[in-house]
């Protein structure tokens, strides 16, 4: 099974990223999933997702997972993106695309690849306010413990 990975700040380019064709011509189904920053997380309304990632422990996490697909479903080639830094809403911060000969293979394997992802590659989200200026909260210390 080729594999491909790719952890990077910049854009995921959409017209890039395709490769509809290919000179393997057991290559019956090529599953294309993107996911992008909604405009919400959880209830809160948000102008973008702050992505953070231990890169070498998440590489090693996504190489984990590859593994597993080819030991459980016959696929010819996976191939993921993920974005870090700042994505703003309605950018894709995922991309994977998973072939194979049959449908069916491809869907279970991109679905279990995207779910093995959240449980187990640290990359880590923090979305940020729509309303947020830009500028970090004041912190106010403390005020010491009196002494007695």
């Amino acid at each position: 099974m080729d594999t491909n990975l790719e952890i990077t700040t910049e854009p995921i380019e959409t017209r890039k990223t395709s490769s509809s064709t290919s000179s393997n011509l057991e290559i019956g189904a090529s599953i294309e999933f993107y996911g992008m920053v909604r405009e919400t997380e959880g209830t809160q309304k948000i102008k973008a997702i702050e992505y953070e990632a231990f890169s070498e422990m998440a590489e090693h996490q996504f190489h984990k997972i590859f593994k597993k697909i080819e030991n459980q479903w016959p696929i010819l080639s996976v191939r993921v993106i993920h974005r870090i830094g700042t994505v703003p809403i309605g950018i894709p911060s995922l991309w994977v695309e998973v072939k194979s000969s049959h449908r069916d293979e491809a869907f279970s394997a991109c679905r279990f690849l995207i779910n093995e992802m959240k449980k187990k590659v640290p990359i880590w989200k923090k979305p940020i306010p729509a309303d947020f200026d830009g500028k970090e909260p004041n912190r106010v210390n403390p005020a010491p413990a009196e002494k007695d």
